[in-house]
Parts: C-alpha cells; sequence; structure tokens
C-alpha cells in the first residue's frame, strides 16, 4: 500500500462522471479533490494522466464498473490457498456464467463470514472456517472493452477495473437474517440487488431488472419470492426474511410501494460516494489482485502506452533543448560578430592615434637616451676628474651605444699601481645616490718594447635605466 501515492477512483454514468483523488498516507486515504464532468467532457489531465512524476510519485487509476454490466453469483467452497482458490471459482464458471467462458471476463471476491449474536457456531461450517463465501463476478468482454473505449476517449487509462457492489456489501452492516435490497443500481431505477445473509453467511446475490411500468412491485415481490423459495429447496433459509431497503429518503419513498405491504421493511442510510471510493481504493490498494475485471492484454496495452508516452516525452525535450541550443549558439555567434564589428570599426578611428603615439613614444625615448648619454657622459668625465691619479693620463674615452664606457691612457712604467688604484676608485664612485658604473672591468696594461712608458685601458658598464625596451 506504501507505494502509491495517490489514487483516483472514477465512476462513469450516462449522463455525468464522477472523481475522486485520494492520498495515499500509510493505510489513510484522505480525500485531495472531488471532481464531476457533465456529458463527453474531457477529464482533468493533471489528475488522472501519468508522466515522470508517476515514477516518483506512482498514481493508482481504478474505474468503477456499473452493477447493471456485469452478473454475480455467490458459491460456497472449501477453504483453500489463493492459487487453489482461483483453480475452483474456474471450474465453477461454465454452470455459472449465462455465456460461454471465452466471452467473458471475471474475477472473485472471498467474503468474510459475519458473526451474529445468538447464533450457533459450532455447526457452522463458515463460522469452523471449513468453508467460504466467495462472490464470482462475470461480465460480457465486449460490454468491458466498450466501457474502457469510452474511458479512454476520456483520458482515463485504468490500472483497476473494480464493482463497487463489493465494497456496499462490505460496508453493510448485518445483524440479523434477511435481504437488503440495493436500488438504482448503475444510476438506473429499474435495477436492483439483492443480498441474503443468513446464520452471517452471504448466501444469494442477485441483480434484478424491473420493468418500467406499474408491473415494477409485482416483479420485484416476484423475484424475492423465488429466491426464498430457493433457499428453502437448499436449506439456508430457516425464517421468514426480514426485508431492508439500502437506499437515501427520496429513494426510499419511490421504492418503498414497491414491497408488500404486509412485510415490514427497514430502511437502512447507503454508504455515501465519496466514502464508497475510499473503500475501493484502500481495498485495492491494499493488495487485492482477486477482483480486478481489466483485461490483461489491456494492462499491457495501457502499460506500453505509458513508456512510449514517456519516451517520446524524452525525445521531445531532447529535441527542445537542441533546438533552444542551437538558437543560443546562433544568437551568441551572432553577438560575437556584432562585437568584432564594433571592435575593427574602434580599431580603425584608434589606428592613426596609435600610430602617432607610437611615434610620438619613439621621438621620447631618442630624447631620453640622448639626454641620458649625455649626462652619463659628463658624469663620467667628473668621476675621471675625481679619481684619475696624477700619475696618470687619460688620452681617450670611448662610448660605445651610451652603455659602455672604455678608458684609454698612459703612465710611467713604474705606475701599474695606479691604474689598478683608479680602476677601483671607479668601482665605488656614486652619482646622485647611486653607482654610477654598474661593473667596471679588469683593466689591461701593457709596455712598449723600448719605451719606458704604460699604456692601460679598461671598460666600465654603465648603470642606467631605459624608459622602454
Amino acid at each position: 500500500m506504501a507505494r502509491w501515492q495517490f489514487c483516483n477512483v472514477l465512476q462513469a454514468a450516462p449522463t455525468a462522471r464522477q472523481l475522486w483523488q485520494f492520498n495515499a498516507s500509510g493505510s489513510k486515504f484522505n480525500l485531495l479533490r472531488e471532481d464531476s464532468k457533465p456529458g463527453r467532457e474531457p477529464l482533468p489531465e493533471k489528475l488522472v494522466a501519468k508522466n515522470w512524476q508517476s515514477l516518483f510519485q506512482p498514481k493508482l487509476n481504478i474505474a468503477w464498473l456499473p452493477a447493471d454490466k456485469a452478473f454475480v453469483r455467490v458459491v460456497q467452497l472449501p477453504k483453500a490457498d489463493a492459487a487453489e482458490m482461483q483453480s475452483m471459482v474456474e471450474l465453477q464458471l461454465e454452470k455459472l456464467s449465462a455465456l460461454p467462458v471465452a466471452q467473458i471476463v471475471w474475477s472473485y471476491e472471498i467474503f468474510p463470514y459475519l458473526k451474529q449474536d445468538k447464533i450457533g457456531e459450532e455447526m457452522n461450517p463458515h463460522a469452523t472456517g471449513e468453508l467460504q463465501t466467495v462472490i464470482v463476478i462475470m461480465a460480457e468482454r465486449d460490454r468491458v472493452e466498450a466501457h474502457l473505449g469510452q474511458l479512454e476517449g476520456q483520458g482515463f487509462l485504468a490500472d483497476r477495473l473494480e464493482l463497487p457492489l463489493l465494497d456496499e456489501l462490505r460496508a453493510t452492516k448485518v445483524k440479523v437474517n434477511g435481504a437488503w435490497v440495493f436500488p438504482n443500481v448503475g444510476g438506473q431505477e429499474a435495477i436492483c440487488v439483492v443480498a441474503w445473509w443468513y446464520d452471517g453467511v452471504l448466501q444469494n446475490l442477485s441483480l434484478i431488472h424491473l420493468p418500467p411500468d406499474e408491473k415494477r412491485g409485482a416483479a420485484l415481490q416476484e423475484q424475492i419470492a423465488q429466491t426464498v423459495w430457493a433457499g428453502e429447496m437448499e436449506g439456508w433459509l430457516t425464517s421468514d426474511p426480514k426485508l431492508h431497503l439500502v437506499a437515501d429518503e427520496a429513494t426510499a419513498q419511490a421504492w418503498l410501494p414497491l414491497f408488500d405491504l404486509t412485510q415490514q421493511v427497514e430502511v437502512v442510510s447507503p454508504v455515501p460516494a465519496k466514502e464508497l471510493a475510499a473503500m475501493t481504493a484502500r481495498r485495492v490498494a491494499g493488495g487485492s489482485t482477486t477482483t480486478n475485471l481489466l483485461p490483461p492484454d489491456f494492462t499491457a496495452r495501457y502499460k506500453q502506452k505509458f513508456v512510449d508516452h514517456l519516451w517520446m516525452r524524452t525525445l521531445g525535450a531532447i529535441v527542445v533543448l537542441y533546438v533552444i541550443g542551437v538558437l543560443f549558439y546562433l544568437g551568441g555567434v551572432q553577438y560575437t560578430g556584432y562585437k568584432l564589428s564594433s571592435v575593427q570599426d574602434e580599431l580603425a578611428t584608434l589606428g592613426p592615434t596609435y600610430t602617432n603615439t607610437v611615434q610620438i613614444r619613439e621621438k621620447l625615448k631618442v630624447l631620453q637616451d640622448t639626454l641620458e648619454l649625455q649626462y652619463a657622459a659628463l658624469e663620467s668625465y667628473l668621476s675621471v676628474a675625481k679619481t684619475l691619479p696624477p700619475e696618470l693620463t687619460l688620452n681617450n674615452i670611448n662610448f660605445e651605444r651610451g652603455r659602455k664606457v672604455t678608458f684609454f691612457g698612459t703612465a710611467g712604467s713604474e705606475d701599474r699601481g695606479k691604474v689598478l688604484e683608479f680602476n677601483a676608485a671607479l668601482i665605488d664612485y656614486e652619482a646622485r645616490g647611486q653607482r654610477l658604473f654598474s661593473k667596471v672591468n679588469p683593466p689591461n696594461s701593457q709596455v712598449q718594447p723600448g719605451q719606458a712608458t704604460l699604456n692601460w685601458n679598461f671598460s666600465c658598464d654603465l648603470k642606467r635605466t631605459d624608459m622602454t625596451e
């Protein structure tokens, strides 16, 4: 029972259709919605249709088969398990059915024994469990298929086809022996069901069709009398039956005159339709599988239709998502093309400005290099003026690409140490708070053969910072 989340019960009458939707919560079925539709107006799709949500919130669709489309019989069979009981009922079909077995759909319901006061149970085989009361439900297959076809046309695919009469019988409170008359079966005034209980056992169940004229009362009395005679012959009717009419006040006023005035008829209030629907939902969801009149081929077809519907919806969703993706892609391409065109237009506008800026930048770099070289030359001259020993003579200063300075000079052959002193002084020389040279290479010196003069030279790397590379 816990696997069902929702349960729909549909009563399809000739003039109107009544739909109840219940929410399954444990063993309770709470009414969520009640909907009535006249004529052939479609049922609410969101209530009865199944979709992806039905995989996670299972929905059970139950359709009521009007009692006038079926015929029922009561048999007493030995107690047995489910498989044996079905076999025993199947063996009885040839005798019980008014039509060939191949032309009917059938089901059955094991009806409980109802304990009554002041009735001994020692000799009652139903009370001791030796016998069971079985209600056999039969319906012409063509009529069942026609009924299901009408429901399909209204968008209702039934999981179960049930006879509400079973729940009406279960709801009947039987305290004495007698007959219970259920009028207006299937919404038709000329049809009634008569159920006979004796010693807590449902002994007989008959569907009576009455003529639509003034002979209805006589026909009803004749049918009741025939059942009384049959009960006396079979031995289960042991006393005069007490009659009960299960009807509301308005229906009772119309049916009471049909009974024999010498008989006392007790009027019993019927079960409201929505409570009867809840009883059907509770019984079916509880695992009752023997009462289903839905042909197996319809069950298989509805299941395949549901699977196909899911696949088609899935493929449709995939196609829609693909189309949306393509539209987004095309939109992105159009937007990117628009942005590219805008950038190209802006680039065409900024091109001359950029070219002028690059030219100005290069001119500025040249001016900056020239200025730095001027300062570097002056600083180099100043460094020589401050650090050159008097024993040395500076002959030439050579600047290479504004980054390297080479000093050339002469000295006496005995003043080689002064050259080293001058070289070391330039290493630590600072201008404007930082070293003027980033690197001072060791000096090269040599004495010309036959002369007392020392020729020396060394190079220094200027420490400078360019604006740009």
